[in-house]
This record gives C-alpha cells, structure tokens and sequence, in this order.
C-alpha cells in the first residue's frame, strides 16, 4: 500500500497537513513565513509530516491544458486552465496568461522499499509494517538519530525536546481499522491517493500519458520505479518540472548500500592485521 501524490491537481489548499497534524495530534511548529515564498512550513521535520511546497518559476503556463474538463472538480481551476480559458489564451478569470506559474506539491515520507533508516536503528524502533510502509515506534526509539543523516530524503526528523525521531506513519492506526489515511481523506482534489501501489503506478502512468497528449510535456513520475536506486518509493509523485526543482533528489540512493563491502573490506583488514601479529609473534619465538 502506498500514496500516489499528483501534483498537477494540488491547490495548495494545506487540508492534507491540517489533516496530518490533527490526526496524530502533532505539536505546532509556528506559523512564520520564510519571505522567498508563500510556504509556511518550510519543509517536513519532526512535527510536519506532510509539508506543501509552493514553488514560485518564471516560466510561461503557455497554452498547456490539464486534460481536465472544467467543472470535474467543481469551481477549482486546476492549473489556473480551463479549455476555453487556454483557448483565448488567458486565465479562468479571464486574465491575460504571465510569465509566471506555482507549481505545488504535497511532500511526505517515502517509504522506501530499502529503508536506510530501518538498517541502521540499533533498538529496532523503526519496522516494516504489513502494508509495506516504515514506521517509527517512539517508546522504543533511544534517540541515537543514526536514521536522520541515513535516510536519501532527509526526511526523518528529530524533536529538540526529547531527541527521539518521528517521521510519516502512513496513518497505521487508521489503515489497520480499514480507514485510508487523514491527509488522502482531507485532499479536495485527489491530489493524494492512496491504495495498492500497483494500482497506483497503473492510474499515475495513464494520468501522465494524458497530460504528454494535453501538451504537459515535462509532466513525469518521480518514485514509482522498483528499479531506482531505492527499490522504489511507497510513495511516489507526478511531477511538473524536474526532481531538483522540488527540492527531491534527481537519482536516490539507498545510504547503505555498501556497508556489506565495508564490512567484508574490514574484515580482511583484520584478518591480514592478526595474521601479521601471528608471523611476528612465531618469527621472533623461533629467535630465542
């Protein structure tokens, strides 16, 4: 199970982190805008587990269309497009189009197939549910915070008060009593759905396929493929522009990765060093 996060139809709206803070009862973490943009989070960290970025470009809308009748989602204009909007080459308010788009996103934990985090949690706090996602018990997490610098996303976080790590659950208490979790529930736009992932992948590679014919060319999937340096992500986006663009890096890698070589190399590393111990130690016995 896992989230499909479409960024094409986010309105920026936020319901998904109220959503998140509300149902796990999340501290505040103020309300204080950076001044390079109308996000108030600023990013996920240990009392935001679902952060909203508005990404502010100089970069024309031209004339894309969002594959999406006006009216599918009611009075909401997704992409600031209506078809007869794009047509008369302004805005649904009838506004002349600028040099000047947002793209939003709704970011969360990534719930990689091979978790970093989950290799290098010395109490086990951190498992691998039934559903697939990763989650983080905090009666038993030390806060040894080896799993903040391991995770590729930077996601994980630790709270300045006590030091134990909290991070993204995919809602477990509710999936486990058949609910889907807060921030899907609260979406007006089905911006993040949530579901088994191979269905998900299916919907996600339509979706863009209609946004390529709708002229949305640089719409694209980030997460969804089980190749990737990460064995695939239980959540994964469309995005509208590049990875880097979102803050995502281009190209995750599992951060523990080599630790099997590691260790074989430092195992040699001894055996050579005990082996020369052992011809010393015989070498200079058969001298006396």
């Amino acid at each position: 199970m896992g989230f499909f996060t479409d960024t094409s139809v986010c309105i920026g709206c936020k319901a998904c982190e109220v959503a998140c803070k509300e149902w796990n009862a999340l501290p505040e973490d103020g309300l204080t805008f950076t001044g390079m943009s109308y996000d108030n989070t600023g990013g996920l960290g240990a009392n935001s587990w679902r952060h909203v970025a508005f990404i502010e470009q100089r970069k024309p809308l031209g004339f894309q269309d969002p594959g999406l009748e006006y009216g599918d989602y009611g009075d909401v204009d997704l992409l600031g497009l209506t078809a007869e909007a794009a047509a008369a080459g302004q805005t649904a308010n009838g506004e002349d189009r600028g040099e000047f788009r947002w793209l939003m996103a709704s970011d969360v934990c990534k719930h990689c197939t091979h978790a970093a985090c989950l290799d290098v949690c010395p109490t086990g706090s951190l498992f691998r549910t039934e559903y697939g996602t990763v989650v983080v018990q905090e009666d038993i997490c030390n806060g040894c915070g080896y799993c903040v610098p391991a995770c590729p996303y930077g996601v994980i976080d630790q709270r300045q008060d006590d030091g134990r790590v909290w991070k993204c659950t995919l809602c477990y208490d509710r999936v486990s009593d058949g609910m889907e979790p807060a921030c899907a529930k609260a979406c007006p736009t089905d911006s993040i759905q949530y579901g088994p992932l191979d269905e998900l992948r299916e919907r996600a590679a339509r979706r863009v396929e209609r946004l390529h014919e709708a002229g949305v060319e640089d719409a694209r999937l980030y997460g969804h493929d089980p190749g990737d340096g990460v064995g695939g992500d239980g959540a994964f986006f469309l995005l509208l522009d590049e990875p880097e663009v979102y803050g995502l890096p281009p190209d995750p890698v599992v951060t523990t990765r080599d630790l099997p070589s590691m260790w074989r190399h430092a195992g040699a590393a001894a055996l050579t060093l005990l082996g020369g111990i052992a011809t010393v130690y015989a070498t200079t016995r058969g001298r006396r």
